[in-house]
């Protein structure tokens, strides 16, 4: 039982998860690829810069929703038919969080690299922030208030991103949520999407990263 809900739980999150919300919108809504436009990234940040606020709020949307429901799914069949027997000290509420956070994983990995897509995708941001509600509401209010902060003192998205996500597993290490495994799953999330960055960092150190503007860089 427990190696099909495994496999189940990863299998649902990275194919919902593979969905992107930039490419959906940029080729339905402005029968463009916003993979040939701006940085070349399918995520939010670049699909703001491209087309604007519009088309970006439609993405938010489709992300949120490709993250919440296999995150949703992986909570709820770990609680419901995984027998608490199988674990030592283990109620509803860690069984929950093992499943939510064992899906938010193969999300980030299914956004980072979609089944659809050449397994090129984006770097995982809005995956990541609508995943800490799922796993606690403290500890999404701590990584986007620490990400919205370092975003509009520096400007640098990316910076934002890359401090704000540590908060994830030390604010969960902190309030002592779930065990070892929960932790883990918190620690390869946050490494996930730092990896992602890996080309920004590099610019950040150079001093060569975009700043974010609320203008429009151009018109697509």
């Amino acid at each position: 039982m427990l190696v099909l809900l495994l496999i189940a739980t990863a299998l649902q999150a990275y194919i919902i998860g593979s969905i992107n919300g930039a490419i959906i919108t940029s080729k339905y809504f402005y029968r463009k690829d916003i993979r040939k436009f701006g940085s070349g990234n399918p995520g939010l940040t670049n699909f703001y810069r491209v087309f604007g606020k519009g088309g970006a709020i439609v993405v938010v949307l489709i992300d949120v929703v490709k993250t919440a429901a296999p995150v949703v799914i992986g909570g709820f069949l770990f609680s419901r038919f995984l027998n608490t027997a199988c674990f030592i000290d283990v109620g509803f509420f860690q069984l929950s969080l093992f499943g939510s956070e064992l899906a938010g994983f193969f999300v980030m990995l299914g956004h980072c690299y979609p089944l659809y897509y050449q397994f090129k995708g984006g770097k995982g941001v809005m995956a990541m922030g609508t995943i800490l509600f799922f796993v606690d509401w403290r500890i999404a209010l701590v990584g986007w208030g620490v990400f919205i902060l370092i975003t509009l003192l520096t400007r640098y998205v990316s910076l934002g991103a890359i401090i704000g996500v540590t908060a994830y597993p030390v604010t969960q290490a902190l309030m002592g949520l779930g065990g070892s495994w929960e932790l883990s799953l918190a620690i390869l999330s946050a490494a996930l999407l730092i990896f992602r960055h890996r080309e920004n960092i590099k610019r950040l150190i150079k001093g060569e990263e975009s700043k974010f503007s609320f203008k429009r860089k151009k018109e697509a």
